[in-house]
């Protein structure tokens, strides 16, 4: 259960005891005529799966998102949040890095973009400013939905997966030219430890991390089997599913730098919220999510003096509001329907009305 302050709002909701109640739209975003909802819309996520991805939080985002005319989805994938928020009367732009997601959301929303209300731009979210076709403008609200698709999981190509005799690829962006098996094969030992450690909460990270490297020196890293070795020889016979995907996960984040990328990408993005705005974040790991919540968190102090000094002279101002003070997660329906729903937690944060 989420706790926040019964006050909170955000966008056209109310964030009371815990859960995200539907309100009239909060000023400034007041929404425009063409901001109209559609009649009894949906927001089971079941609605807008696709084979390529099955959307979470789709109502929590929604509601969170309501008074927002126009919205950057920055995680664009198979199109799932995006028609959602297309049959709320949004206008939505998509961005992905993923030449496959664009293509395939591109044709399932090729309706909307008929008429207007969707976009499609392929870039990535934590470079926005060197994204051409979005320079200079600006968002009612933005939505990152990080990870993978399942999609991309499934498709043994992409090298995703720690089934048994999958190429060690793992890259975004497929024009990239760094795979996993590079990263592991060519990574210094304290580089993979800390990969290890801070993207994989794995205690034994440096074990693991010497484990790999006296591997590969008797033969270099290529697949699936060879990582899902180094883990077993570390973490015991009885290591797992749950560890492999873990810790192939680690390896993912590393290759894509996406824990840096986050980062920097969240106040460029930040940047592009117009006053009121606000800015959703799905994270599905605990790295990912405190970034997200500590950038948050720190954009919502007004007072930057060190916190022993006994008057404030920094002149600071507050950035915005975190609307939630812990992350909204799936209800037990969503994950009994929905699996790797299981782990996405949802922040939410509002640019303060004056913008800065």
């Amino acid at each position: 259960m989420v706790r926040a302050p019964a006050d909170a709002r955000v966008g056209g909701c109310r964030v009371f005891r815990g859960r995200l109640r539907h309100l009239s739209p909060v000023p400034p975003l007041t929404p425009s005529p063409a901001l109209a909802p559609a009649p009894q819309a949906a927001h089971d996520a079941a609605t807008f799966a696709s084979a390529w991805h099955d959307p979470v939080l789709v109502r929590e985002v929604c509601e969170a998102l309501a008074a927002c005319p126009t919205v950057l989805d920055g995680t664009l994938g198979g199109g799932g949040h995006s028609a959602a928020l297309l049959a709320e009367g949004h206008r939505v732009i998509g961005l992905d890095r993923d030449p496959t997601a664009l293509a395939e959301a591109s044709g399932r929303l090729a309706a909307h973009a008929k008429t207007g209300r969707f976009e499609a731009v392929l870039g990535n979210h934590d470079a926005i400013d060197e994204v051409a076709a979005l320079t200079g403008r600006g968002f009612d609200g933005i939505l990152l939905d990080l990870g993978v698709s399942s999609r991309q999981i499934d498709d043994d190509a992409r090298g995703f997966s720690f089934r048994p005799g999958v190429a060690l690829d793992m890259r975004m962006d497929p024009a990239q030219p760094r795979t996993a098996a590079d990263f592991l094969n060519e990574a210094e030992g304290e580089v993979l430890a800390a990969t290890f450690r801070e993207a994989g909460d794995e205690p034994k990270a440096r074990r693991l991390a010497q484990e790999i490297v006296r591997r590969r020196a008797r033969a270099p890293f290529a697949v699936s089997d060879d990582l899902v070795g180094a883990i077993r020889a570390v973490l015991g016979p009885r290591s797992g599913p749950s560890d492999f995907a873990r810790l192939f996960q680690a390896v993912r984040i590393g290759v894509n730098d996406e824990l840096d990328g986050l980062r920097h990408g969240l106040v460029s993005l930040r940047e592009r919220l117009t006053p009121g705005g606000v800015f959703a974040v799905i994270s599905y790991h605990s790295g990912e999510d405190r970034v997200v919540k500590h950038a948050f968190r720190d954009w919502s102090t007004a007072c930057t003096c060190p916190p022993r000094q006994p008057r404030c002279n920094c002149g600071g101002v507050a950035e915005g509001t975190a609307v939630t003070r812990k992350a909204i997660v799936a209800s037990p329906e969503e994950i009994a329907r929905n699996p790797r729903a299981r782990s996405a937690k949802l922040r939410l944060w509002r640019r303060a009305d004056g913008g800065r």
